[in-house]
């Protein structure tokens, strides 16, 4: 049976984490063992930096809707606790898009909360 080399799988491998690591500064685009720490580094960096933009934005509704209440005599705590009692089900999401772009429906929405404590 011939004997099989791995020459050309290894250049595909090699070439494939040289491909993910362009652009990088320096020696980390070029050589292939300084490349493939990069690419790993960079791999557990993106999956982190996903799981934290979900944080961030909830952060971030969570402070619009916050300004929002405040403005109509609320804080967030009160609102969030009266929309429950209230049965309303609307996710931070969207409580921040409507105190955006329709204040009268917020204010709305904050007077049914006010009303169910």
């Amino acid at each position: 049976m011939a004997r099989v080399k791995g020459a050309m799988m290894s250049r595909k491998r090699r070439n494939k984490v040289l491909k993910a690591a362009k652009g990088y500064w320096g020696a980390k685009s070029k050589h292939f063992k300084m490349a493939k720490q990069a690419v790993m580094k960079s791999g557990n960096y993106a999956f982190a930096g996903r799981k934290m933009k979900k944080r961030d934005f909830r952060s971030l509704w969570i402070t619009r809707i916050s300004a929002a209440a405040k403005m109509n005599g609320m804080n967030y705590s009160t609102l969030m606790h009266g929309l429950k009692k209230a049965g309303i089900t609307l996710n931070r999401k969207m409580l921040s898009e409507i105190a955006i772009a329709d204040a009268a429906a917020f204010t709305a929405i904050c007077d049914q909360a006010k009303a169910a404590l």
